[in-house]
């Protein structure tokens, strides 16, 4: 509740942008859903310096005719060819520094194929990152979710660093593991991304959750930044059915905290406080009652917030846990076996950054 209070909000009506504004956004076989994406960002409006490079990691689905189509011959719109990554690199953090290297803006904004943004986005988020003082923000989309499985699990993105992470001191603090971000909407100050090493950082490269990696460097170069609300600017649908779902969280959450313990100790801990107190409350314990009815309350207050189903889904919650508990089981499992892959291209030398537990997509 308190950090709901604390989250900040960009302006419905923000003041037009007298800086030239940067979008990257790095494609990979994305010819079925970059058109929308694409479209919106070409709708924004107060940003009369827009300069959007669309970096195409190695399609082979038509990505680029699509792109060429949809800007229509468009000035602001330029195609970059990433090119294949090199070792040490995986292949969002190698289109992303492709792209920065080409970038004239004063304010660089990462984005993903599969957002939708408000005509005031991208004006919005900027206005907000320079009226706050901060290097770095990551206004976090509204997410979409339809089938069962993704209303268990999606909701978890938003309540999970809402829940854990103390926002005022995660904005100041350089600690790594105070730290979340998006790269699915991702602003960040030019200078302070150079100044950080950017996605071509060592500890970005190569790293599974680039845009939590990348926030820490840009911590660790001095700059400060963090989550905020973007519920009114962009929709995500990240994933369209169980199979896309379950592969998607399986490529990321073994790296989200740190080790094989650290993910172990967090599932644990998750079930200790959200699945014991249901468990006991079906045996009379009204202890238990108050603690599964406190999550319930907590999951509730975040989808309110946040966009989401609040009821009923919020009674779910303890199904949400135990569904999250074996996506990282999963994900543990592949990744020891060697069967990580993304996009077709094998996950074998990203980075884990060992400093703390990590919120990001």
């Amino acid at each position: 509740m308190l950090n709901l209070r604390a989250l900040r909000r960009p302006s419905h009506d923000p003041a037009e942008i007298g800086e030239r504004v940067t979008v990257l956004l790095p494609v990979r076989n994305e010819a079925d859903r970059v058109a929308p994406g694409l479209a919106s960002l070409l709708d924004q409006i107060r940003v009369p310096d827009l300069e959007i490079l669309v970096i195409d990691d190695g399609s082979t689905d038509g990505t680029a005719e699509v792109v060429r189509q949809t800007a229509a011959g468009d000035p602001r719109v330029r195609l970059i060819e990433a090119g294949e990554p090199t070792a040490g690199w995986l292949g969002k953090p190698h289109a992303c520094a492709t792209g920065a290297q080409a970038a004239t803006g004063s304010v660089l904004v990462f984005v993903d194929a599969d957002v939708r943004f408000a005509p005031h986005a991208l004006a919005a988020a900027v206005d907000l990152l320079r009226t706050s003082q901060l290097q770095l923000v990551s206004p976090y989309p509204r997410q979409l979710t339809v089938s069962a499985g993704e209303r268990l699990v999606q909701p978890l993105l938003q309540w999970s660093w809402l829940t854990t992470l103390p926002l005022n001191l995660a904005e100041r603090s350089p600690k790594p593991s105070l730290s979340a971000a998006n790269g699915q909407f991702l602003v960040v100050d030019a200078d302070a991304y150079r100044n950080s090493g950017g996605h071509s950082a060592q500890s970005v490269r190569g790293a599974v959750l680039e845009d939590i990696a990348l926030l820490r460097a840009v911590k660790a170069a001095g700059g400060k930044g963090g989550v905020v609300d973007g519920t009114q600017l962009a929709v995500c649908r990240m994933y369209g059915d169980w199979p896309q779902l379950s592969n998607g969280y399986a490529k990321s959450l073994w790296s989200a905290f740190g080790s094989k313990a650290g993910a172990g100790a967090v599932v644990a801990g998750l079930g200790v406080v959200y699945l014991v107190p249901p468990v006991a409350a079906l045996t009379g314990s009204l202890t238990g009652l108050s603690g599964y009815l406190a999550g319930v309350l907590g999951r509730y207050l975040v989808a309110e917030r946040t966009g989401g189903r609040s009821l009923p889904d919020a009674f779910a919650h303890p199904a949400s846990i135990a569904v999250f508990g074996w996506l990282v089981a999963r994900s543990v499992n592949a990744r020891s076996r060697g069967q990580l892959t993304w996009r077709g291209r094998p996950i074998g030398a990203a980075v884990v950054d060992p400093t703390g537990p990590a919120q990001g997509r």
